[in-house]
């Protein structure tokens, strides 16, 4: 093999590793609730997550062809491997770093981010389509909104058609509900969030030369699809215990609110083919969830401290992606 044929092996090895780490950082915020709740063990929680997201990776591309082509023109990249790989560096950095803290951050803004400022870097502020990456950052922004309301909406009717009934029976019942909107919220989690190393990897694809379409290779859906399952069924139990239990205590009614409130939005969002970040979507279903039962139980200190990483993740891993790109370029240009 050629040195680019061995760069785009580097890519899809980071690419698949960005996706590995995505399946245990963003797939805990997924069964987080279920777990909390104990509708799930963890054990059978992850297996859920780990075939869901499977499935769900392998059904659509459109979100992977929105990340392939949509933020900056992969046919006009003179640097394009330079820029896909400090991209995937930046994003995997940060993921770990927010990980580690027991932060449940947005891997769609990191690598969003990242991909930005890697292009801007490579290509001067040419490097980015502008059209299309504030087409995907406004519903990035408008999304969590979207799941919040969803989620209070959600919550506010079931707890007025069930005020009279028996609490160890509505649990009972939503404990069991909570099964299919775990499955439900994992199947949408894979919709959109594998396609994003999909569609990194297919970027690579076309600067190297090797196809001369977004179109996605079946093995690189394969691959990615059992990177994040795999990923998944490793855990993430800090993230989980952030979600499950720091924003609000969490019963089975709000645990299936949350759940269903979010893999609504994430699910619409794959039909219309754009990235939106699943963490952004499960936490403000959450809050939307909270704020419906008792506003004042809610903890707004934790969710603050989300909202702030949330603000700041595209602007921190973008300059991360410049600086990698800049190293970078001093020994593969």
């Amino acid at each position: 093999m050629d040195y680019t044929h061995w760069l785009v092996v580097l890519i899809v090895i980071l690419a698949l590793g960005f996706d590995f780490i995505n399946g245990f950082h963003d797939t805990a915020n997924a069964i987080a609730t279920s777990v909390s709740t104990r509708a799930l063990t963890p054990r059978r929680a992850i297996l859920l997550a780990s075939c869901m997201n499977l499935v769900g990776a392998l059904m659509f591309t459109g979100v992977a062809k929105t990340i392939g082509g949509k933020i900056t023109d992969p046919f006009k990249l003179e640097h394009g491997l330079t820029v896909v790989i400090a991209t995937l560096l930046a994003a995997i950095i940060w993921n770990l770093i927010t990980w580690w803290l027991g932060i449940p951050s947005s891997s769609s803004h990191a690598i969003i981010g990242a991909l930005a400022g890697a292009a801007i870097t490579s290509e001067g502020w040419e490097g980015i389509n502008y059209s299309g990456f504030i087409v995907i950052v406004k519903w990035l922004i408008l999304s969590p909104v979207v799941a919040f309301v969803i989620g209070f909406c959600i919550m506010f009717i079931l707890k007025r058609i069930f005020a009279r009934s028996s609490p160890h029976q509505v649990n009972k019942m939503f404990r069991g509900g909570q099964v299919l909107t775990a499955a439900f919220q994992s199947f949408t989690h894979g919709t959109n969030d594998a396609q994003k190393a999909m569609g990194i990897i297919t970027l690579a694809l076309v600067t190297a030369g090797i196809q001369d379409t977004l179109d996605i290779p079946l093995w690189v859906k394969l691959s990615a699809a059992f990177a994040m399952a795999l990923g998944t069924s490793v855990g993430g139990w800090k993230i989980i215990k952030t979600m499950g239990t720091k924003i609000f205590k969490i019963d089975p009614m709000s645990g299936f609110s949350a759940d269903l409130g979010s893999a609504s939005v994430i699910l619409g969002a794959t039909l219309s083919h754009l990235p939106v970040s699943t963490t952004h979507a499960i936490t403000s279903s959450i809050l939307g969830v909270g704020s419906a039962k008792k506003f004042s139980n809610v903890n707004w200190s934790m969710a603050g401290r989300i909202v702030v990483t949330w603000v700041i993740t595209i602007p921190v891993v973008g300059v991360l992606a410049m600086l990698l790109y800049s190293v970078l370029a001093l020994f593969l240009h």
